[in-house]
């Protein structure tokens, strides 16, 4: 006898898909039903590359035949594992919700003082009105909490819809979240890369942020696991360079420029800002000493076709200021909080730009960062 197929995929619409929700039938799961006399072969696919789980469907598909059709019949299952195809236009994760958008603040060198330039940019976008918010991402070195006096801040468990979520710190206006707030000053974060990305990811989608306009993210150094699992956790919207004048500085900003600018990541560079351009001591006010080079970030803007910022001098009071925990972006009316607030404006100015020429930003899908280096 020759087995009915309506039959048989009646049989099969009895049993669920793994994680579709649907039947086999339903979710498009059986590609093929061929029948000779008593033997019934079915080929099948499934999103769950797991034996287990092969395993499973095997044997659910041969007891709803035999239930169903015929309790002899020679019943072979042909299970195929197939990773369900991902829209180009839909993120594999969702944007953070509430988060307007996503800067990262980054350098190729460590030293040129990203943190500092990080923190001065966030209070100078709250004092402009605006709600934001920094995520330390610097695992191994963070300092935002230091710079905002809430080193022995802890965040709070909060309830949101039913979820426990971490209540971020918040200091001067601006809302934090660093690895700081979790590990012992005195010691040393000897973690391997997928350990560091859990955690960061912890921190920004296990996280009550509420509604930001901005979230800053101080990167660390270089361009290495973190920054790859930051632009694979969250769709940045634009990235910030900061580097001081002198050649080897430049050098390694080039490459954070380039990190950012590669096929498969392609977060749009908002601009360069030079940390410590010149000195000026505080007896002789007017004037400049350029110490490490001068106008180094601003020819190399030019050189790889990406904004200027601004510059921001070498200066003891800001160095003091973030070691108080005081940013000098507080100040009123001083030529330190108008630096910073120059560049912020700029910083402004090209993501309106930004966002009115370019789609938003997609979440990163590779695993490594062919030609990137990751000193």
């Amino acid at each position: 006898m020759t087995y009915s197929k309506k039959d048989i995929t009646k049989a099969l619409e009895t049993i669920t898909a793994p994680g579709e929700g649907k039947s086999l039938v339903e979710s498009g799961a059986v590609k093929n039903i061929v029948t000779f006399e008593k033997e019934i072969i079915v080929d099948v696919t499934i999103s769950n590359p797991t034996l287990q789980a092969k395993k499973k469907i095997e044997v659910e598909i041969i007891k709803a035949i035999h239930e169903h059709v015929d309790q002899k019949a020679d019943v072979k299952v042909n299970v195929t594992a197939v990773a369900p195809p991902v829209s180009p236009l839909k993120p594999e994760k969702p944007k953070v919700p509430g988060i307007q958008n996503i800067i990262a603040i980054a350098s190729g060198k460590g030293g040129v003082g990203k943190s500092t330039i990080t923190a001065n940019m966030a209070v100078s976008l709250q004092k402009m009105g605006f709600k934001v918010g920094i995520l330390d991402a610097d695992v191994y070195g963070p300092s935002i909490h230091l710079m905002f006096d809430v080193a022995t801040a802890r965040p709070l468990s909060v309830e949101i819809d039913g979820r426990s979520k971490m209540q971020p710190v918040e200091s001067y206006g601006v809302k934090i979240l660093s690895l700081g707030f979790f590990t012992d000053a005195n010691q040393a974060v000897i973690w391997r890369g997928a350990m560091a990305s859990k955690a960061l990811n912890q921190m920004i989608f296990d996280a009550h942020w509420g509604e930001l306009d901005f979230l800053l993210i101080d990167l660390p150094p270089g361009t290495g696991d973190i920054h790859l699992s930051i632009v694979q956790a969250v769709p940045v919207t634009g990235a910030v360079i900061v580097s001081t004048p002198q050649n080897i500085a430049l050098a390694d900003a080039k490459k954070g420029v380039a990190m950012f600018q590669q096929e498969n990541i392609n977060v749009p560079v908002l601009g360069i800002v030079e940390n410590m351009s010149y000195f000026t001591p505080a007896e002789l006010p007017e004037n400049k000493y350029y110490i490490f080079g001068k106008d180094g970030a601003k020819n190399l803007a030019e050189d790889i076709e990406t904004s200027f910022l601004g510059e921001v001098p070498l200066v003891q009071s800001i160095r003091e200021a973030g070691d108080v925990g005081h940013p000098v972006a507080l100040q009123e009316n001083t030529p330190l909080e108008n630096a910073f607030s120059t560049i912020t404006k700029n910083t402004l100015s090209q993501l309106v730009k930004r966002n009115k020429d370019l789609p938003p930003t997609e979440i990163v899908r590779i695993t490594t960062m062919s030609g990137c280096s990751t000193n």
